[in-house]
């Protein structure tokens, strides 16, 4: 008699995929998992000895390979061990574009008082520091963070001071649109070896249109040339937001994206923060992301084949999940929830946040989601009476909707999300459009691996090498 360890299931064009606590995934004749639960299998067959080997089905109740088992689990939620590393710095809300689903609540550049202060910013930092990860990223966003430069200068290089005792592993972000990327932030990032995270749209009377300026996208991609020229090619990362023009044009945008000469695109749906939340439909908006999606990646797939090299980073996230021992890191699809134990974020005016959805709340009035200010002790803000709430709803193996489902395992918790989106922490998943699609996603990369494996393997493995 052998007996059951912890898996889920889903079938998949006749096929019973099996999932175990681990993220293993065995692919199996249909009813195999009926057989597993009845305890119908013979111990002499392949079946079962793969089913023992993957940890699905054990022979005894306490087997010694469980420490193995235990390791492995350990190694998926390593992250908690790197405390929260990665801190985000909103040096303004000023900026110089107007963009049609800014999740940010950006204001016009001449707009007065929304912008940190020196003390603020020191003492920001002050406060990453005293978090206990080795590895600490300092990401200053906006609003359009290149209008401070100074602040910009400032902020990496009490960093780098107080790194002279601290001795941490410390890198830098500046997310920018590149719009008007001067000489001086250019010096800056040189001289701090500071990467820059942009972004683009697709074509140019799409990107404009997103945009809401008629030049925009001249200017992005002189901008991207200019990092590119002074940094270095690989300096300079694109991110694309799927507005609801967007969903009509998967192929284009991928095209350009090939035609700028990036190896990578990650196809991000719009968050209902900022002026996205005024989108009108969002039940037929994910409806229409999800095919956007599917077509784009099976269209990046083709693309490979042909020999063109570029990868779609949600899918090499989940790839990794599934074809590796390790984790991601990617702070939206972690369980616990990349809130608090991942990421920190220091508002301009000197609050402190959970996340970046968490202020985009708060620039509409909502503090739920607000630990404090920067004049709080760090245990003060992480240790808080509301962590310590949200920790009961922040780890997906324990919500009900959630622990049953087959894909849990390479998905995860956000209270915010379900917070601004169905007026509660603990969210209702038949409801969830964040759940609708991200297991539709998962599914088809799913369905990909199992109904053309010999195809898109060798392409998915060089995607995560």
């Amino acid at each position: 008699m052998y007996h059951l360890l912890p898996f889920n299931f889903t079938n998949i064009d006749n096929n019973d995929v099996l999932i175990n606590e681990l993220g293993d995934l065995l692919v199996t004749p249909a009813g195999t998992a009926k057989s597993i639960i009845l305890h119908e299998l013979e111990e002499d067959t392949d079946l079962y000895k793969t089913l023992v080997s993957n940890y699905f089905i054990t022979k005894d109740p306490l087997p010694s390979t469980f420490a193995i088992y235990a390791e492995r689990l350990a190694e998926k939620k390593r992250f908690l061990d790197d405390k929260t590393s990665l801190h985000l710095f909103v040096l303004t809300l000023r900026c110089n574009q107007r963009c049609s689903y800014c999740q940010a609540s950006s204001l016009d550049s001449s707009c007065q008082n929304v912008t940190m202060t020196q003390h603020c910013l020191k003492r920001a930092v002050d406060l990453m520091f005293e978090s206990p990860s080795n590895h600490l990223t300092m990401e200053f966003q906006g609003g359009e963070p290149s209008l401070e430069p100074k602040l910009l200068r400032i902020g990496i290089e009490y960093a780098l001071k107080k790194n002279e005792e601290e001795k941490r592993d410390l890198t830098f972000v500046l997310c920018s649109n590149c719009i008007d990327i001067t000489e001086e932030v250019l010096d800056i990032c040189k001289q701090f070896d500071v990467l820059v995270s942009t972004s683009l749209d697709g074509p140019e009377w799409l990107h404009n249109n997103n945009r809401g300026k008629h030049n925009s996208y001249k200017k992005v991609i002189n901008g991207i040339s200019i990092v590119r020229n002074v940094l270095g090619q690989d300096r300079v990362s694109a991110l694309m937001t799927t507005s609801v023009l967007s969903l009509k044009y998967p192929l284009e945008i991928v095209d350009e994206y090939v035609s700028q000469g990036f190896n990578d695109i990650f196809l991000r749906s719009l968050n209902p923060y900022g002026l996205a939340k005024n989108n009108d439909n969002w039940d037929d908006y994910i409806e229409q992301f999800i095919s956007f999606y599917i077509k784009a990646l099976d269209y990046i797939i083709d693309l490979n084949k042909r020999g063109i090299f570029i990868r779609e980073n949600f899918t090499s996230i989940i790839l990794r999940k599934i074809l590796t021992p390790w984790n991601s890191g990617f702070v939206d699809l972690q369980s616990p929830a990349g809130i608090v134990n991942s990421v920190l974020v220091y508002n301009y005016d000197g609050k402190v946040y959970a996340s970046d959805e968490s202020r985009m709340l708060a620039e509409h009035g909502d503090l739920t989601f607000c630990l404090g200010s920067i004049d709080d002790d760090y245990d003060q803000l992480i240790f808080s009476l509301k962590t310590r709430k949200w920790a009961d709803l922040w780890n997906n193996e324990v919500l009900a909707g959630c622990s049953s489902c087959p894909y849990k395992s390479y998905c995860g918790a956000d209270p915010v999300r379900n917070y601004s989106t169905q007026g509660d922490m603990y969210g209702f998943r038949p409801t969830s459009l964040v759940c609708k699609k991200n297991y539709a996603i998962i599914n088809h990369i799913i369905r990909l691996l199992v109904t053309r494996h010999s195809e898109v393997y060798p392409i998915f493995m060089s995607w995560i090498r």
